[in-house]
Parts: structure tokens; C-alpha cells; sequence
């Protein structure tokens, strides 16, 4: 007995003298490429000259001949015959890393936006004026060039292979202190923000601040997976809160590519508005889980109107590459080029189809929405707890649509727990077309009660599907 808890007592001592030195092991060590690497991250200052007189500090929310704007000119104006600068220097601070060894630097396109003065600090103190050889709005990534040799760089890796969990490192210039060194592990990835969805972003916990943009962000192999480019914080602060999001290494790559041949980026464009599939509506359109990319608009005139896509389509695998989310889809739209062959599979009125047509390039402005007037002539649809009007000429031309119902008030009922609201106008009802009020009653009237149908509304902000519960 005696023996057996001397045993015991053994092994036991044997695991807790053990276990520290497992648990040390699981812990990266990023001193080695701190190192390697370091020289190779830049600090990135800029210069831009403000004109006080010019901007005369318009006040948000009212027009230009507002007199209370023509107040602050005459005060400027005023400030100028004294002797009052009449412009200042507005600087900031960002980081790069070296990519050639010929001077080459990637950056982000917010560091360097609107700048007159770019100097590069390298590792070795010495600053020099740096070139912008073309920028990209769409991922926030800028290409420079300073004037020298045989510069330090690092090595553009891959994202594609980056793993949720899995150790990175951010080397950058937060708040000006150079080459600062931060860590933490990946949190995320595809992550999309509004009218950035060309980007899937790599989200991680790595310490970022202000400076720090445009810094690479390394694996434990030493390779650039990513850009640093923005944070997310509480509203009125732009500092560190444990969110922060890194452009792919293989996006800047490509963007960098294109902008050193020729000064600007191509996109590929299918020239449809897309929405997730959520429950509610995978049960209506007939899906088994909800997935995929649910069209709410397709342009006129764009590749897939060409090509047959069709509002309420479902669209679920771009070239073989499954689509679980619409966010997945824009990143890999953008990265084709004008002319290649492009296959989508779809799901159309609860059936597989597949669509093979030419994609377009993304053109520079995007569809935006129309002023939207209110008027009368109601009429009452109250199982829906709706009042609608019909679309007039006047309003066709407004909104350019040809077809749909306008929602002028809501009340207590199915409408109101959606969110639907006055302005919007209802152009499908379970994929059927509604032309005007008679049509959607008909419509409606073939429902049954408690089953989910999708609708169709077009709003300011663009086309999107709701799904409704018949009660």
C-alpha cells in the first residue's frame, strides 16, 4: 500500500514539474523575427496644407448660402486683412514595410490621402520623400517609392491558409513610437463593413492605434498575411478595444501588382445587389439551411442581366467556389478581370440552375438612390396592417422603377414586425411581380396563413428582400 502511494505521490510530482514547461512551449517566441524584420517596417509622416480661408469651417447641416455661414466667411475674411495665417499644416503619422529592395513601399490609402509632403523614416534614421505611384480607394492600399538600394524587405505571404486561433504579429508606429511590437491571435476572417466589400478582412485581438495603419501584420513564419487598416471602438474614440482588422496579404498583392503596371485597379463586376439568406427567408425561397447570396436588384445593362441572373435568385457557387454568405461573393467577383467566363449556380423558384455569361468591369460610381416624395391617395390593406398607394409616373421617374406598390403608413400587423416602412415600394410578393394594389391583394390572397413568403421592397439605400409570416 505504502508503495502505491509513493507511486502516486510520483507521478503527480512528475506532471506539475512538467506542465509549466508544455504550457511554455504552446507560447509563441516572435523575438527572432522581430529582428529579421523590423528594419523593414518604415514610419510614414505626411504633410497637407489646409486653407482656412477656403473652407471657411462650413457648419454640417446647413446649405452654403446659410447666413450663418456667411458669418464665419466675413470673420475669416476679417482675420486675413490683420495679418491672421491664412492656411496651416495638418500632419499624420502611418506605417509601411518595404516590399523590393529598389524602394517600393505598401501602405494604406487613408495614410497618404490628400498629402503634399510623404518622407519615409527607415530604421536607420535616415527620411526620405517618397513617390505615390498610384492608390486604390476600394481595399485601402497605396503603392510608394523612395529613392534608394539594397533596403531590408519582408515577405508577402498568404492569408488563405491563416487559421482562426493561430498566433500573428503587428510591427508599427502607434501614436509615433517607431516600431512598436504587438501580438495576439486571429479572430476572424471574411469580415465585410459597409460599402468596403471588396475586402475580407482578417480580424484579430493584435493591439492596434492610431499609426499603426498600414503596418504589416506576420505569422509565425515570418510572412506578411496582412495589412493593417482600421480598429473598432466606441463611438468617439480611436483607440484599441480589442478589434482590429488587417487587409489579406493576397489582396494587396494584387493591388500592387496592378498599380505598379498601370497606375490604377481593374475589378470584375456582375452588377447585382445581393442580402444574407436569413431563416425566415431560406424557408420561404424553399432552402434547407439558410446560405447563399439572395439578389435583391440586378442592373440594367450590367453582365448578369446579360446573363440571365434574375431577381430572387439564390446564388450558390461562383466558379465551383461555394457562396455561404453574400459577403463572400464581392471579394471574389472583384478579384476577376473584365472578360473572363464566369459561372454562377443558382437556386431559382426552389430549383438548380446554372448561368455562364462574360463579367464586366466595375464601373467608378455606384447606383445610389432617388429622393423619395410622399403622397396621397391610400388605400388600406389591413390583414398586413399596410396603406398604399399606387406608383405614379412622376414617382416611376423619381425612383427608376417601372413597376411596385408605395408604402405610405404602417400599423400594428405583420408589416410593422419586419420592418417595413412609408417610402418603401413592394415590388415582388413570393416571387411574383406586383404591378399595383389589385395585383397584391390577389397575390396575398393566395397565401396561406403561417407560411413565410419573401418581399421584395426598394428603398433609398437600395433594393431588399424581407420575409413575412402570413398571419
Amino acid at each position: 500500500m505504502l508503495y502505491i502511494r509513493t507511486r502516486v505521490l510520483f507521478i503527480l510530482v512528475m506532471l506539475l514539474s512538467v506542465a509549466p514547461s508544455l504550457h511554455a512551449v504552446s507560447l509563441p517566441d516572435f523575438t527572432t523575427l522581430v529582428e529579421k524584420y523590423s528594419p523593414a517596417v518604415v514610419n510614414i509622416s505626411t504633410t497637407q496644407k489646409v486653407d482656412l480661408y477656403k473652407q471657411h469651417m462650413p457648419i454640417p447641416g446647413f446649405p452654403d448660402n446659410h447666413g450663418l455661414g456667411e458669418l464665419f466667411r466675413k470673420f475669416f475674411e476679417h482675420q486675413q486683412q490683420f495679418g491672421e495665417p491664412d492656411s496651416f499644416d495638418e500632419q499624420s503619422l502611418g506605417s509601411g514595410f518595404i516590399v523590393s529592395d529598389d524602394g517600393y513601399i505598401l501602405t494604406n490609402t487613408h495614410v497618404v490621402k490628400g498629402a503634399d509632403e510623404i518622407l519615409v523614416r527607415l530604421y536607420d534614421r535616415r527620411e526620405l520623400e517618397a513617390e505615390v505611384i498610384g492608390t486604390d480607394e476600394q481595399s485601402d492600399i497605396a503603392l510608394l517609392k523612395i529613392a534608394a538600394k539594397n533596403l531590408p524587405t519582408v515577405k508577402l505571404g498568404s492569408s488563405k491558409n491563416l487559421k482562426v486561433g493561430e498566433w500573428v504579429m503587428a510591427i508599427g508606429n502607434p501614436f509615433g513610437f517607431d516600431h512598436t511590437v504587438t501580438a495576439g491571435i486571429v479572430s476572424a476572417k471574411g469580415r465585410n463593413f459597409q460599402n468596403e466589400n471588396y475586402v475580407p478582412f482578417i480580424q484579430t485581438d493584435v493591439a492596434i492605434n492610431p499609426g499603426n495603419s498600414g503596418g504589416p501584420l506576420f505569422n509565425t513564419k515570418g510572412e506578411v498575411v496582412g495589412i493593417n487598416s482600421r480598429i473598432s471602438s466606441e463611438p468617439g474614440r480611436q483607440s484599441y478595444a480589442g478589434l482590429s482588422f488587417a487587409i489579406p496579404a493576397e489582396v494587396a498583392k494584387d493591388v500592387m501588382l496592378q498599380l505598379k503596371t498601370s497606375g490604377q485597379v481593374s475589378r470584375g463586376w456582375l452588377g447585382v445587389m445581393i442580402q444574407d439568406v436569413t431563416p425566415d427567408l431560406s424557408r420561404s425561397f424553399g432552402l434547407d439551411k439558410p446560405r447563399g447570396a439572395l439578389v435583391a436588384k440586378v442592373i440594367e445593362d450590367s453582365p448578369a442581366m446579360r446573363g440571365g441572373v434574375k431577381v430572387g435568385d439564390i446564388i450558390l457557387k461562383l466558379n465551383n467556389q461555394q457562396i455561404e454568405t453574400s459577403s463572400q461573393l464581392p471579394p471574389l467577383v472583384g478579384s476577376l478581370r473584365a472578360g473572363e467566363v464566369v459561372k454562377l449556380s443558382v437556386i431559382r423558384e426552389g430549383k438548380r440552375k446554372a448561368l455562364s455569361f462574360k463579367i464586366g468591369e466595375l464601373p467608378e460610381e455606384t447606383l445610389t438612390g432617388s429622393a423619395i416624395k410622399k403622397r396621397d391617395k391610400t388605400t388600406p390593406i389591413d390583414r398586413l396592417g399596410l396603406k398604399l398607394r399606387e406608383l405614379d409616373e412622376t414617382r416611376k421617374e423619381e425612383s427608376g422603377v417601372e413597376y411596385g406598390v408605395v408604402v405610405v403608413g404602417v400599423t400594428d400587423g405583420p408589416a410593422e414586425e419586419i420592418g417595413l416602412r412609408s417610402d418603401d415600394i413592394i415590388q415582388m410578393v413570393d416571387n411574383q411581380k406586383i404591378e399595383n394594389i389589385a395585383g397584391l391583394r390577389k397575390v396575398i390572397s393566395g397565401i396561406k396563413p403561417g407560411r413565410s413568403v419573401a418581399i421584395l421592397v426598394l428603398r433609398e439605400t437600395g433594393p431588399v428582400f424581407l420575409a413575412m409570416r402570413m398571419p
